[in-house]
């Protein structure tokens, strides 16, 4: 097949069927592939929903005019073949931040690390989750309750959001199981659950002033300075209030959670 083909199918067939939920088209424009061409054995299907929210002007909703709200993207990952169409749906690029109910200790010590053990922290991500579904014979299957998409991305959406906003977090991974969890009760067609959580570190300016310096702080310490040069001003522990975003390379911590 020519991948100018391949795009003229894509273009016809979101003409010809809803692209809302984005599952749905891909169920069609996936079965449209293996029974088109008989030489085909699997189509893979990639859906990326991007964010577009409707203006308000004047308090008033306008008619034709959109602004992209944030990078979180709708992500859907299907393969459909002659036993049927299996489908991946998910969340990527929702970047999350608060500010403390954060922690991260207990964890093992020996020659190679340099971490500090912490109760306190600023917790920050990009969330990246998926959730797979129990295989579907048809597209007509998928149609069945078609409604079944939206409900479970709102349902992981706000799962995820409530989740890291009120747990206490001994752990990103801790987290992300609880996450993981809910989101098999709450959508039971689903059979396994899936985050990707980068850490996105802030420290306090001046945070390698303290007596327990680590090496990784040592080598902060030309983008992360000490304040009390400039009239005595503390900013570590309770007095922290200035924080950087830190760019080195950080902990990508990942979790898969199944009903088996």
């Amino acid at each position: 097949m020519a991948t100018d083909s391949i795009k003229n199918t894509i273009y016809i067939k979101a003409k010809e069927h809803p692209v809302n939920p984005p599952e749905l088209y891909a169920s069609h424009l996936g079965q449209h592939f293996i029974d088109k061409y008989a030489h085909i054995s699997a189509a893979h299907i990639k859906v990326v929903v991007h964010r577009w929210t409707r203006m308000t002007v004047d308090g008033a909703p306008h008619p034709h005019s959109f602004y992209r709200d944030g990078e979180e993207k709708r992500v859907v990952e299907l393969t459909a073949t002659r036993e049927g169409i299996d489908i991946k749906s998910g969340i990527s690029g929702l970047t999350v931040l608060k500010s403390t109910g954060s922690a991260f200790h207990g964890f093992v010590r020996d020659e190679y690390t340099s971490l500090a053990e912490t109760w306190d922290r600023i917790l920050s991500t990009d969330v990246d989750s998926s959730w797979s579904w129990k295989r579907f014979p048809s597209v007509a299957a998928v149609q069945e309750g078609v409604e079944r998409f939206d409900a479970a991305w709102e349902a992981a959406r706000q799962i995820t959001m409530k989740t890291f906003a009120n747990d206490e977090s001994a752990s990103v991974q801790n987290t992300m199981y609880k996450m993981c969890e809910q989101i098999l009760e709450a959508v039971p067609e689903t059979e396994v659950i899936g985050y990707s959580l980068p850490n996105k570190h802030y420290f306090e300016i001046g945070m390698c002033s303290s007596k327990n310096v680590s090496h990784k702080c040592q080598a902060l310490t030309a983008v992360s300075p000490d304040l009390s040069w400039h009239k005595g001003l503390q900013n570590t522990g309770k007095d922290a209030e200035v924080y950087a975003p830190q760019s080195g390379p950080n902990g990508l911590i990942k979790c898969e959670v199944s009903r088996k």
